[in-house]
């Protein structure tokens, strides 16, 4: 048999920041979280990691008890573009880092045919468990997860200030943003836009510097 088949994995939340994917991938806790993941069966690195915007939008909405906040979610129907990073993987990593966010045990390998041929797929009711497909870059597919229900289904929660900052220091890694455009983009998302100043977001940055 060759080698797993490669698909890019594109986070739009806080997987952004470098090192806390690291933790679904090698396992460990993640800066500013309350839950330790297993990590995956394949815990090699990421092949290529990519800058990457998508049509559609990020809102936060639901609990999370690792965060105690709103959670990012991409709706493609919404308006404008999604930043978010885009990490070539295997499918079973991907596979294994969509179980994790479910807080399941990784594997075995999700089919991905469905959405690869439809470019959706519900694979359960939960928030994490419908998969999109966005397109190709460098000839693979790529993937994201996000929720069943659309933006405007669902009652918005501000995401806690540990979170943000997540999603602050995988803006800066992924697209090289001064903290001002970072502030700029997060700042009108729903679920944060009334919540969070701009300036509050900048002053974010602390938190996840080395």
């Amino acid at each position: 048999m060759g080698s797993p088949p490669l698909v890019w994995y594109a986070s739009y939340g806080s997987n952004m920041y470098s090192a806390r994917l690291r933790c679904y991938l090698e396992g460990g806790t993640p800066l500013g979280a309350q839950r330790s993941y297993v990590g995956c069966r394949d815990r090699g690195p990421a092949r290529r990691v990519a800058a990457s915007e998508f049509p559609g939008g990020v809102y936060f909405a639901t609990e999370s008890p690792v965060w105690h906040g709103g959670r990012a979610f991409f709706d493609p129907e919404l308006t404008g573009r999604a930043a978010m990073r885009s990490y070539l993987v295997t499918a079973g990593q991907f596979s294994d880092i969509a179980e994790q966010e479910m807080y399941r045990e990784p594997g075995p390998d999700l089919d991905l045919s469905t959405v690869l041929r439809t470019g959706r797929d519900k694979l359960g009711p939960g928030r994490y468990e419908t998969l999109l497909y966005l397109g190709d870059l460098g000839g693979y597919p790529v993937l994201t997860f996000t929720a069943p229900w659309s933006a405007s289904e669902i009652e918005k929660n501000p995401p806690s200030a540990a979170y943000l900052a997540m999603l602050v220091g995988g803006l800066r890694e992924a697209h090289g943003w001064p903290l001002s455009r970072i502030a700029e983009y997060l700042s009108p998302l729903p679920g944060v836009q009334g919540h969070w100043p701009a300036q509050e977001i900048a002053d974010l940055a602390p938190r996840i510097d080395p």
